[in-house]
């Protein structure tokens, strides 16, 4: 591999990372109230409430069931309005996060449901409100199946980041889909999925050891 394929790797490499972090980031923001609020509005959940329940449910399965190329092309208005343009790495964390974000609530939700309903009880019968249910027994019990869950969403986005290289996002996918499919570099492409198994098997190790040490259990 010559010095400037080596160069524009490790800058795809920057931007797949860049994509992966930033919507990753928004996604566990975001996506993380969802799944307390999928939980908490459940059929005696802390604050039960099945209309809003129902629809909550409703707007994120429809997000979740659009295959993420089509949502990066229909989201394209957005993606302008927000970031100026609907090419280059920034563009790019807009889709990244709106696909991210539904799929990190389930996943949260799940890991919140697993909680002990006798600790909730506990805490309910010592006066403790809903806030404090939410921080001192949903989330921290959760805790591991939530940051295992992340992890798995950033492996997720690894992979959908280099979809996005299709359109233009730059990253990985880019680099391997212009030199390594168009221009036929085997060298490229061979080199671009090494990184990628790197990165991936790298995230998903780190986020093992951090769920061993939350795990007490």
């Amino acid at each position: 591999m010559t010095p400037i394929m080596l160069e524009l790797l490790i800058r795809s490499l920057w931007e797949t990372i860049l994509m992966t972090v930033a919507s990753g980031v928004i996604s566990l923001v975001a996506g993380l109230p969802l799944g307390l609020a999928l939980v908490a509005t459940a059929r005696g959940g802390i604050a039960e409430s099945l209309g809003i329940n129902r629809v909550l449910g409703a707007v994120i399965n429809g997000f979740r069931s659009v295959p993420f190329i089509i949502l990066l092309v229909a989201l394209i208005p957005l993606t302008r309005l927000i970031v100026g343009t609907a090419l280059g790495t920034w563009a790019a964390i807009v889709p990244l996060a709106i696909a991210a974000t539904p799929y990190y609530a389930r996943i949260a939700e799940v890991s919140l449901r697993e909680v002990d309903r006798g600790l909730i009880d506990a805490v309910r019968a010592m006066g403790g409100n809903r806030w404090t249910i939410i921080r001192e027994v949903l989330v921290p019990e959760a805790l591991p199946g939530i940051v295992a869950g992340f992890t798995v969403t950033l492996v997720t986005l690894i992979g959908a980041s280099a979809m996005a290289g299709a359109i233009g996002a730059g990253g990985l996918g880019d680099l391997a889909i212009r030199y390594g499919y168009q221009r036929f570099e085997t060298s490229v492409m061979i080199a671009v999925v090494a990184v990628l198994i790197v990165l991936v098997c790298g995230i998903q190790w780190l986020g093992d050891r951090l769920v061993a040490r939350l795990d007490h259990r």
